[in-house]
């Protein structure tokens, strides 16, 4: 065996004696901020990343070296494990059945996470729930995506059914002869594709929930998000200006697809809020996230209970957390790459904003600079909506471009 450092085995010297291991499946910023919750909480979580400089392997001290994608790796990683979980749902379920056959606690489960994975499956299984949802169907020719079009007079979102993420694998063809020319071309690739009829939105809605494998269920307050070029740019909770009976129904909207689904851990259910026929604002479910969710962020400095704690949790089955918001109204603010990284250095990019805005909590990933990139977060409380996220977003601003936009 190898020396630490190049072992790909990882530190079994990072754990404590008749604590949890928590093997988590994946690299990124979700997996780091899980690390944190999880000290507090006494639990030891074991990584799977793909590189030891990648933002969670920085702060984690027992990292495995491997790929996902291959069912050895992730023997390796879970080998011990209290319970298994994810930062991603890419994992091919076919592995996941195998781990849960072998005897390891996998949670979510691939029996949920398929619809995490598949949006037309997921999409299928919503409507058996009688869950509001545009119009959609498969696409597998051309023929299939003219007949949509013409059904929805030219209303349509084409969606790559797996592995799409901050506006990556979607697609808002102009014109008839765009969409069939890009359908030909992806399915051409072997891309499996669906559509769905495009809605009069007004704005992006977020309902995040936390379920327990015995079926404890919590949900947070109703979360507005704001999206930019494809990526969440901004979060706001609660949703502001929202009309109690249609947030009473987002909420158990949330709750009753966790528990249908059987959803383990944190659920996030992204909402379209779009205007209906009689001039109402009313939701229809976009998107499943089965993990922590970047509109979720804010719960980290304005809820009792973070999502990345409840997480935890969820996955080894101990009671949840309240979820009660800590003040009016929290705002999470991404910090995504410019154009043209600033020569100011980070840190003390971060240190003109604690300087400014004391209230302000931020949360960087450890991440190097890439345009569009997401790299950190701010999070702000206050009283009041406007204000909030007028200091939140010029804080962000600052993490980005290293000048005040005031």
């Amino acid at each position: 065996m190898s020396e630490q450092g190049s072992n790909p085995e990882g530190n079994p010297q990072a754990h404590v004696s008749g604590m949890p291991v928590i093997a988590v499946i994946g690299d990124g910023q979700l997996a780091r901020m899980m690390q944190t919750a999880a000290i507090e909480l006494g639990q030891s979580p074991r990584l799977l990343a793909g590189a030891r400089d990648a933002s969670a392997a920085q702060v984690c001290a027992d990292v495995v070296l491997g790929d996902y994608t291959k069912y050895e790796d992730l023997l390796k990683a879970v080998e011990g494990s209290t319970a298994v979980t994810f930062d991603h749902e890419h994992v091919p379920n076919e592995h996941l059945t195998a781990l849960i056959d072998a005897g390891y606690n996998v949670q979510p489960q691939p029996s949920a996470l398929i619809n995490a994975q598949d949006k037309l499956v997921m999409r299928e299984r919503l409507t058996e729930l009688g869950a509001p949802l545009p119009r959609f169907t498969a696409i597998e020719s051309a023929q299939d995506a003219y007949e949509f079009w013409t059904l929805t007079g030219g209303q349509v979102c084409l969606k790559a059914r797996r592995g799409g993420y901050d506006g990556k694998g979607v697609w808002f063809p102009k014109d008839e002869s765009e969409l069939t020319a890009l359908v030909s071309d992806l399915t051409r690739r072997g891309v499996p594709l669906m559509a769905e009829e495009k809605v009069a939105l007004v704005r992006e809605l977020s309902v995040l929930v936390a379920r327990t494998p015995s079926g404890e269920v919590a949900s947070w307050p109703l979360t507005e998000s704001v999206q930019r070029n494809g990526v969440c740019a901004e979060a706001v909770a609660p949703a502001p200006n929202m009309n109690p009976e249609l947030k009473k129904r987002a909420e158990e909207l949330g709750e009753k697809i966790a528990t249908e689904l059987g959803v383990t851990g944190v659920l996030a259910v992204e909402l379209f809020a779009f205007t209906n026929d009689s001039g109402e604002e009313d939701i229809a479910v976009n998107e499943l996230a089965m993990r922590p969710h970047n509109t979720g962020h804010w719960t980290q400095d304005g809820s009792v209970t973070s999502q990345f704690e409840q997480h935890l949790r969820a996955v080894m089955d101990e009671p949840l957390g309240d979820t009660a918001a800590l003040a009016p109204v929290t705002v999470m603010a991404n910090v995504l790459g410019a154009d043209t990284d600033p020569e100011m250095p980070m840190g003390q990019r971060a240190t003109e904003v604690s300087r400014r805005f004391p209230r302000a909590k931020i949360h960087l990933y450890g991440k190097g600079h890439r345009p569009g990139r997401k790299i950190g977060h701010v999070n702000l409380t206050g009283d009041d909506v406007e204000a909030t996220r007028r200091d939140a977003r010029l804080a962000a601003d600052f993490l980005v471009n290293a000048t005040w936009s005031d």
